[in-house]
């Protein structure tokens, strides 16, 4: 098993013979990836201790300036690593952070120039992913929250006598997905945006048909997701019925951030989970993995019997009660207003902030398009 890992290794760090590489199996400090924007470049980050954010690329140029260190080809982007990482790439990631911690880089008076405080670089999201899951009413304080807290405790309890399978919907990428500090945009025309702070699992080996037992080996790591809901339904007088792209898939609906955690610094989330969302300083939303319906296992052996999931796909694992849409908790439904801010944070892996805008009237529309939710007879 262990000659296999190293060829491996070989085979993708480019490593000429075993004896001349320096192959490092454990890294000297716990760390983190992000991609940052550096003179207009998205560059691959490595995070330490949460306030210094290394350059890989140029950290790699570095370290191979000594020989004993072999030439390895640099990922472009982050599917690219999480697709690399466990077939070689960690490895070189592990001697990069040795190389600075040996060193003591991470001190002011010895920090190289691709070395960035955290505070002094634009985070994007750390990832695009190739397609992104996000499981639906998996948390039970979410299970009719629109109730009375009496309705919404019993079917909860119902529920849980009878969980049944995950239920899982295709959230957009390109377009919905925004990163750390970007503002969510309220469509023109649309005034119930919702939140919901979710724990993103980051795919990190190909899989079809994974059992809930293997689940864990095909997890990269994990992120904070939130899912911007537009609970402004259709139009009445159109097609009835749910209608997922209207209700998830508007632009920047999808916030990812702050940065990536890889499995072997984080844990088991359904032992630590804690997520928590913020709007304008007060708690709309808190929740453990004893809340959650299904594990974040289940939802990867259920989504890879549908489709096969990709290393830089993400499944994101529901979110609590605590919705705007929901009267159970606060009484009365609350949506987000322009002007606010909202913070989301999931303990040991990180938090970050956005605020809430709203879309100007566009000057021109052509073809359909959904008229303002205030014109809907049905408006509350």
């Amino acid at each position: 098993m262990q000659r296999t890992v190293f060829l491996a290794a070989v085979a993708i760090l480019s490593i000429p013979t075993l004896a001349s590489a320096q192959v490092a199996t454990t890294s000297a400090q716990p760390f983190k990836l992000a991609t940052i924007e550096v003179d207009g470049d998205a560059r691959i980050g490595i995070v330490l201790g949460d306030e210094l954010i290394v350059e890989l690329n140029a950290a790699n140029a570095a370290l191979e300036r000594d020989p004993t260190y072999p030439p390895v080809n640099m990922p472009a982007n982050m599917r690219e690593l999480i697709g690399q990482y466990e077939y070689g790439l960690k490895y070189r990631l592990y001697e990069i952070v040795n190389d600075i911690v040996a060193n003591n880089r991470m001190a002011s008076r010895n920090r190289p120039s691709y070395a960035h405080e955290v505070d002094d670089v634009r985070l994007l999201a750390p990832l695009m992913p190739g397609k992104m899951l996000n499981a639906a009413v998996n948390f039970y304080s979410h299970v009719n929250e629109r109730g009375t807290p009496e309705e919404q405790r019993a079917a909860a309890e119902e529920r849980r006598a009878t969980r049944g399978i995950p239920y899982l919907f295709i959230k957009p990428t390109e377009g919905a997905v925004i990163g750390p500090g970007d503002d969510v945009v309220i469509p023109w025309g649309r005034h119930r945006l919702d939140w919901e702070v979710e724990l993103a699992t980051v795919i990190g080996r190909t899989a079809k048909y994974v059992s809930a037992e293997d689940a864990a080996d095909y997890i990269f790591g994990y992120m904070v997701s939130v899912d911007i809901s537009d609970r402004g339904g259709r139009p009445p007088n159109s097609r009835p019925g749910s209608d997922w792209l209207v209700g998830k898939g508007h632009d920047t609906f999808a916030p990812l951030g702050p940065w990536i955690v890889p499995k072997e610094f984080y844990g088991d989330p359904m032992e630590r989970l804690d997520q928590v969302l913020e709007l304008d300083g007060q708690v709309m939303q808190r929740a453990g993995p004893g809340d959650m319906i299904h594990s974040i296992y289940e939802l990867i052996e259920y989504g890879s019997s549908i489709i096969t999931m990709y290393p830089g796909d993400v499944l994101n694992n529901g979110t609590s009660g605590g919705t705007g849409a929901g009267r159970a908790y606060r009484g009365a439904q609350r949506w987000m207003q322009a002007g606010e801010s909202v913070t989301v944070s999931i303990d040991g892996i990180g938090s970050f902030d956005f605020n809430v805008v709203a879309e100007e009237e566009p000057a021109e529309r052509t073809g359909s398009y959904l008229p303002p939710v205030r014109s809907y007879s049905d408006d509350d």
